[in-house]
């Protein structure tokens, strides 16, 4: 198994991620330091980031209702929370994808570097759904320009569905992951986003979950999220 590969399997990060530690010079093989992340190894080939073996553990996936003001990190180095510290887990897990920290709603947490990836890269074009409630009323123009996809700084974006609930409040379902990317598009079009939460991620639904409240998911539910990402 590639030695990228091989950390997400492990739960280390996602495979991106994985590769990043092992361009810094952070993973070892045997002793060595290691750079190349196409380096076949296995569970025997004595693997270690910073020193500390990684090997393979049963793989976990969580939903939480994250709270506004909490960080989408595995780790907060300031005062604000991490959403990691809001799942009752002794996995290593981390956040698949983010949400602002003002933002709300739905985020995955798995140790599943693979799923992660899946879920995350524009490839595979994992829909996310988000309510977003406007400064002003949306314009059947802004609808529109929604809907065909805006011109960003870092480029045009793909189209968006887009369903308006209330004069100020639409649903958006995008397929990207790009930072801010909702409330940027929205500033595109000349409106503003006063809030945001994250109510629907591939084929899971927020549902009822309390704010600040994290489940694991069945094994129904992974395997629902392994077919929608297997385009």
């Amino acid at each position: 198994m590639r030695l990228a590969k091989y950390l997400a399997h492990c739960g280390v990060a996602s495979r991106r991620r994985a590769e990043e530690l092992i361009a810094a010079g952070r993973v070892t093989v045997a002793g060595e330091k290691v750079t190349d992340p196409a380096r076949d190894v296995d569970h025997s080939s004595g693997v270690a980031l910073g020193g500390r073996p990684v090997r393979p553990e049963p793989h976990e996936v969580w939903m939480l209702n994250k709270p506004a003001g909490v960080v989408s990190t595995a780790k907060e180095p300031g005062r604000r929370r991490a959403v990691v510290e809001l799942v009752d887990s002794k996995r290593r897990l981390y956040p698949v994808g983010r949400l602002d920290a003002d933002s709300t709603g739905l985020i995955l947490l798995t140790n599943d570097g693979e799923l992660a990836n899946r879920l995350t890269h524009p490839r595979y074009g994992v829909e996310r759904t988000y309510r977003v409630r406007l400064r002003r009323q949306v314009t059947e123009s802004q609808l529109r320009r929604l809907r065909s996809g805006v011109n960003l700084e870092d480029g045009p974006t793909r189209p968006a569905k887009v369903r308006r609930t209330s004069p100020r409040v639409i649903e958006m379902t995008i397929a990207e992951g790009r930072n801010r990317q909702v409330r940027r598009m929205v500033e595109a079009v000349g409106n503003q986003v006063v809030a945001l939460a994250r109510i629907r991620f591939g084929p899971l639904a927020l549902g009822t979950l309390p704010e600040g409240k994290a489940r694991r998911l069945r094994v129904p539910e992974v395997r629902r999220l392994w077919k929608d990402a297997a385009s």
